[in-house]
């Protein structure tokens, strides 16, 4: 009985694969019999125009109507759109029954309406069929755009999250300017809301990939929201919740550590939306991420510049905000950390430049240093060794100097060495190593 049984499976997966390549191989060769169809209804089907085309002879051929041409293509897109609808199984183009099928997708989603429950979920699935039905029996129309809504409605409320963020983002690429945006825009706001709730719950748990709820994404449900609310800007950056996207964004990235992202959605917040009631946030925000980008006194000094404007601004655009103690505190203390870094650097350069016995250079930096930092710990550093290095000379002592007399250089100083004009400051100033600039 399990030798029969087995080969009852055996021909039963046999006769499937076969059935499904004759389904294809027909589709195949509906395709090829429906543009030979149209091609000769085209060219007439006239046995003189065939041996024309066989002898190779054109000149006898008609020329070609631009009407029954234009009429040709429309044929053979017709006919290619039943052979692709058959084989992948969707519906056929068919504006009355697109009508019916919506009809019917509206009872269902009525009806799921007085239910609840995994009734009322399993109901609203059953809808979002119905419409995706309908929708592909009606392209390039204002049913499909009603039903492919009414889709990621049905979606939605079905708890499919994943699945109506996609529809959602469908509907929002095909028809770029729907009547339906702003309460797409709304779901999809609050879909990402729900994933980043959910992921900050299960912080710091292990979390295997998602394969049962599909509430979630499979992976990375935190990922997934950040770029749903990008979506969002994208897709209606005027619209009331593209300023609240951006923060959201924002925010969910400070809370990754991935603070030069969320400066990238803080910046765009502030030049975009001067509007907004997330502006002053944005600001705080954007200093304390600049803070965090800066990598040492060794690396790009442009960061603590901006972070410096940044201070400067917010000061100057919401005085009223800094009457409160704990926004003044908070600058400030952000103001004297900015302060600090670019003392260290000073300090850094001027170093960099003792070692190379440049003491011209690294005078200019003490210099520098105790004119803009004299309430920093590098202060006092910086006097100690400006007594120390006061007599010394601004360049080194060139070694073998008559060399330079025998064989002149095409240049007339190194890159590292800086020329200095009548006050003792260098003309050019010179960072030494890429790692300095």
């Amino acid at each position: 009985m399990t030798h029969l049984h087995q080969r009852f499976q055996s021909f039963s997966h046999s006769s499937a694969a076969t059935l499904m390549m004759r389904t294809i191989n027909m589709g195949v060769l509906v395709f090829v019999l429906s543009v030979l169809m149209v091609g000769c209804q085209t060219f007439g089907g006239k046995k003189d125009t065939f041996e024309s085309l066989t002898r190779g002879d054109v000149s006898d051929l008609p020329t070609p109507d631009p009407v029954v041409q234009a009429s040709f293509v429309d044929s053979a897109r017709k006919s290619t759109d039943k052979v692709v609808n058959f084989v992948t199984m969707k519906e056929q183009e068919n504006v009355d029954k697109a009508k019916k099928l919506y009809q019917q997708g509206d009872a269902i989603f009525r009806d799921a309406q007085s239910q609840q429950g995994l009734t009322a979920k399993d109901t609203f699935y059953k809808a979002s069929k119905t419409f995706r039905r309908a929708a592909e029996a009606a392209p390039g129309t204002a049913l499909q755009q009603d039903a492919m809504f009414m889709e990621s409605e049905s979606l939605f409320f079905s708890d499919r999250l994943t699945d109506a963020s996609e529809s959602y983002g469908k509907l929002q690429k095909q028809f770029p300017r729907n009547r339906h945006n702003d309460l797409i825009t709304a779901r999809l706001f609050n879909i990402s809301r729900y994933w980043i709730d959910t992921e900050k719950a299960t912080e710091g748990k292990w979390k295997l990939p998602n394969l049962t709820d599909y509430s979630l994404p499979m992976i990375d449900s935190d990922g997934h929201a950040i770029r749903l609310l990008d979506q969002i800007r994208y897709d209606d950056p005027t619209g009331k919740l593209a300023d609240d996207a951006t923060m959201a964004a924002a925010a969910e990235e400070i809370r990754q550590k991935e603070f030069d992202k969320a400066d990238a959605f803080l910046t765009d917040l502030r030049e975009t939306y001067t509007d907004s009631d997330h502006l002053f946030l944005a600001h705080l925000l954007g200093i304390r991420c600049k803070l965090e980008i800066y990598a040492g006194p060794k690396y790009s000094g442009l960061i603590l510049e901006e972070a410096e404007k940044l201070v400067q601004q917010t000061r100057k655009r919401f005085p009223d905000k800094m009457q409160e103690q704990k926004y003044a505190d908070i600058v400030a203390r952000a103001a004297a950390e900015i302060s600090f870094h670019t003392a260290e650097r000073l300090a850094y350069r001027a170093e960099f430049r003792e070692k190379k016995k440049e003491y011209g250079a690294a005078r200019y930096y003490y210099n520098k240093l105790l004119a803009h930092h004299q309430d920093t710990p590098h202060a006092e550093t910086a006097r100690v060794r400006l007594a120390e290095i006061e007599k010394l000379p601004d360049v080194p002592t060139q070694r073998l100097s008559w060399l330079t007399t025998v064989f002149p250089d095409s240049t007339s100083s190194s890159p590292l060495e800086p020329k200095f004009d009548d006050n003792n400051k260098p003309a050019t100033e010179s960072e030494g190593p890429t790692l300095l600039r």
